[in-house]
């Protein structure tokens, strides 16, 4: 059963958390012309366009990515012009952070248990593990969009999650993934949790994204706090 939540104040800003993050706490990692705007390469695919774009937004959009380049709209509900063509097209859901202003820490998500802040230095195993993974799009300064936190075995990262976009007041996790060989030890709700504390303590409100057909993870999600604010279509695009 779905567990839809009421719109809550100061919520509004996640209907564009792409456009909300780069006007705001991502605006060092910005690129802009006009009012298109999309991240730094190798930090995120991640593009935005006004809520009421025209045909000089999305031209601006095109020269800001180049010729035949992709253009990740995210959850933007606007469709560019026809000669735009379609990539993918997936359906999903944004959920928040449904439970009290401040939590208490899992047990194990606090420091020193096993859970470890991952920086530049750790670059290579999180790519690594995000291609066995797939969680998502995760690129070389993907990182640098928040703090990431993972779990290591005898050396070896076997899961990990962090913070992507950062809207005002609110942050997302995303990232979740664990390695097939350390699956079903709770990993990824030590880490979920792990991060939720944090960003409450910041007086920030978790969020996230999963497609629809992930139910395991919405049911994850739905235990550990979270409940669906709204139905989302994640759409990518190739410039002409």
């Amino acid at each position: 059963m779905t567990n839809d939540h009421a719109p809550v104040l100061g919520d509004s800003v996640l209907d564009d958390p792409v456009g909300q993050s780069l006007g705001a706490r991502h605006a060092p990692l910005a690129r802009r012309l006009g009012r298109a705007a999309t991240y730094l390469p190798e930090v995120a695919t991640f593009s935005t366009v006004s809520a009421d774009p025209d045909a000089k937004d999305w031209s601006d959009l095109a020269v800001l990515l180049g010729s035949g380049a992709f253009a990740d709209m995210f959850s933007c509900p606007a469709l560019p012009p026809p000669e735009w063509e379609p990539v993918f097209s997936l359906e999903g859901r944004q959920m928040i952070w449904a439970g009290p202003a401040a939590r208490p820490d899992r047990p194990g998500s606090e420091p020193g248990m096993g859970v470890t802040e991952l920086g530049a230095d750790s670059v290579p195993e999180m790519l690594d593990l995000v291609a066995r993974t797939e969680p998502g799009p995760f690129w070389p300064r993907t990182h640098e969009l928040g703090t990431y936190l993972g779990v290591r075995v005898n050396g070896t990262l076997v899961a990990m999650a962090g913070e992507r976009l950062r809207p005002p007041g609110w942050t997302e996790i995303s990232a979740v993934c664990t390695a097939p060989e350390a699956r079903g030890q709770g990993h990824a709700a030590r880490l979920i949790s792990a991060l939720a504390a944090r960003i409450l303590a910041r007086g920030e409100r978790p969020f996230l994204h999963v497609a629809e057909s992930n139910t395991g993870a919405i049911a994850l999600y739905e235990r550990l706090g979270f409940s669906t604010r709204r139905r989302v279509t994640f759409r990518g695009f190739r410039t002409p």
